[in-house]
């Protein structure tokens, strides 16, 4: 279950950092998250975790495109969900 999740984000998150109508910062944000959940060091849960403070880090900026703004909270919906 975890990792069906897991796979939902990382396609929100892949898509986001693929479209160049988004910010790059916010695009830099993205990539970042992605490798943070891709990472092999922490247990799903700490990954999870750490990936969205980077992306509420992020979701704070006013130029973000409202549509990526939604893209990314429901990635965070997603990973708030992944339990160890």
């Amino acid at each position: 279950m975890s990792s069906d999740k897991m796979a939902q984000a990382l396609n929100i998150l892949q898509k986001i950092s693929e479209d160049n109508g988004i910010p790059r910062n916010i695009r830099r944000a993205g990539t970042e998250a992605i490798k943070v959940l891709q990472g092999k060091t922490y247990s799903n849960a700490v990954k999870a975790s750490n990936a969205i403070s980077i992306l509420e880090e992020c979701g704070q900026d006013p130029n973000m495109p409202l549509f990526a703004r939604t893209a990314i909270w429901q990635a965070i919906s997603f990973l708030e969900q992944i339990r160890d």
